[in-house]
């Protein structure tokens, strides 16, 4: 590895294109070196009126694909078979690696890297932010991979990935790891092989989403949240801080625990997200009625959960048929059932 290196960087300082200085934003701390840029392969719809700036630390590969006014910084390196969209910059020491697609206007911040020279491929699409040391797109850690598969992350437009946070491709090449766009993702998160992750989403610090886990949209976990793997995140939802999540969580609910359980609607979340007080009382009405009833003839979950099914009222209101359909799902196939909830005792 350590010869290849060496080769690249000698391809790049054999190149003799004028001088093309600094990116103002990394590099103002050698203005004082010599200045030195690279050839390298410009994507089709680029001009040379917003070049690159590229230190000669830099090992890019001849064969990458460079957009328009990409920023590479000392001591990063950029594989044959990268191509970075216009605007990119990469922060010192960061790295780009195999068959990796990264969109228009990204950052990789110091010690990031992005990609592996495994099988398979990782897209990146706009205006994401990758943090310092986060390692993203590589493989899986499943022991069932097998090195000659071809492995997939996609990630969206407008994410904040955070620093130290690990994001890996899929386990086999007949599934992939996918991210969605304006999803915030706090340092030293973990997104396992296979794991669908929406749009919109919080994941504070230190979550841990084992594989195969999906969350669905405007989902919010506090720090040190654990999944287990194939569970299901319903949209709206809030998991507790330190909370262990071993089944699934329905839309709009509130869990918490060492062994998460439910306990009720994200009702600040509902709020903050534009739910009317109609939909949210609906909400509330619906939630008692099945999981929060003290009458003796409660009858069972099964039986609580068809009465608000079939209440003239309650099903008319789209929230309340998409947590019913929520809570349903969680129960077919080879879902995990839903969160446990404390029985309602009326005190």
């Amino acid at each position: 590895m350590s010869s290849l290196f060496l080769k690249l960087a000698a391809l790049s300082r054999s190149r003799t294109l004028p001088s093309l200085g600094f990116h103002p934003r990394f590099f103002s701390s050698f203005a004082e070196k010599e200045e030195q840029s690279v050839n390298v392969h410009h994507s089709s719809n680029t001009t040379t009126t917003n070049p690159c700036f590229i230190h000669p630390t830099a090992i890019v590969h001849p064969n990458a694909l460079i957009g328009q006014g990409v920023s590479i910084g000392p001591f990063c390196t950029v594989s044959p078979s990268a191509k970075l969209g216009n605007g990119c910059q990469l922060q010192p020491g960061s790295h780009i690696f195999g068959n990796t697609d990264v969109g228009d206007n990204c950052m990789m911040m110091a010690g990031a890297i992005v990609g592996d020279d495994y099988p398979g491929c990782t897209v990146i699409g706009n205006n994401n932010i990758i943090g310092h040391h986060a390692v993203i797109g590589v493989r899986c850690q499943d022991l069932k991979y097998k090195l000659e598969d071809e492995c997939f992350l996609e990630i969206g437009d407008n994410n904040d990935i955070r620093e130290h946070t690990s994001v890996h491709r899929s386990s086999k090449s007949t599934d992939k790891t996918v991210i969605g766009d304006g999803n915030l993702i706090m340092g030293s998160c973990h997104i396992a092989h296979d794991c669908k992750i929406g749009n919109n989403n919080i994941l504070a610090n230190n979550t841990l989403l084992a594989g195969h886990v999906e969350v669905e949209d405007y989902v919010h976990t506090a720090g040190a949240t654990v999944v287990h793997q194939f569970c299901h995140l319903g949209s709206f939802s809030f998991l507790g801080g330190g909370s262990v999540v071993s089944q699934d969580v329905p839309k709009y609910t509130m869990v918490a625990g060492e062994r998460a359980e439910l306990r009720g609607l994200n009702l600040v979340g509902l709020t903050r997200r534009g739910f009317s007080m109609a939909e949210i009382r609906s909400l509330k009405t619906a939630y008692r009625k099945i999981f929060m009833r003290a009458d003796a003839n409660a009858g069972s979950f099964e039986d609580r959960l068809a009465e608000v099914e079939q209440h003239e009222e309650l099903i008319r209101v789209p929230a309340v048929q998409a947590m019913l359909q929520s809570i349903r799902n969680s129960f077919v196939e080879d879902r995990r059932g839903i969160c446990k909830f404390r029985h309602w005792n009326g005190s």
